[in-house]
């Protein structure tokens, strides 16, 4: 049985490697590992041991926290995963686009949105 963590932790390793345009077998081939292996840690099937999730979040670039962002275990044993946007792949995809757009045309269109979305 998958641990919410566990489950959780993969999620983020698959959106963060998605969002950068990483394959798995390219993230595997950079960590050392199969790519079955990645499938499995996405899935949240095996459990990402600490040195591996620091070999992982140094390819992808980002903290080792960036993984555990969105975990609310305060309230009760199990983790929950609070309003976790990136679970929309809707919403990946844009962020995706919005990120390949040159800066200060980004910066227009991000108040094109902040306008649009107070007028709605």
């Amino acid at each position: 049985m998958k641990h919410p963590v566990d489950a959780h932790v993969g999620k983020r390793i698959r959106h963060r490697r998605w969002m950068i345009g990483m394959t798995q077998q390219q993230l595997a081939d950079k960590v050392g590992i199969k790519f079955q292996q990645i499938q499995k840690y996405e899935t949240g099937m095996n459990r990402v041991s600490a040195s591996r999730l620091w070999d992982v979040a140094d390819t992808l670039g980002v903290p080792i926290s960036f993984f555990f962002e969105g975990i609310d275990a305060a309230r009760d044993s199990q983790p929950r995963v609070e309003g976790d946007i990136l679970a929309d792949k809707e919403a990946l995809e844009l962020v995706r686009s919005y990120y390949a757009i040159p800066e200060h045309q980004r910066r227009r269109l991000f108040d094109l949105a902040r306008v649009l979305s107070e007028a709605a």
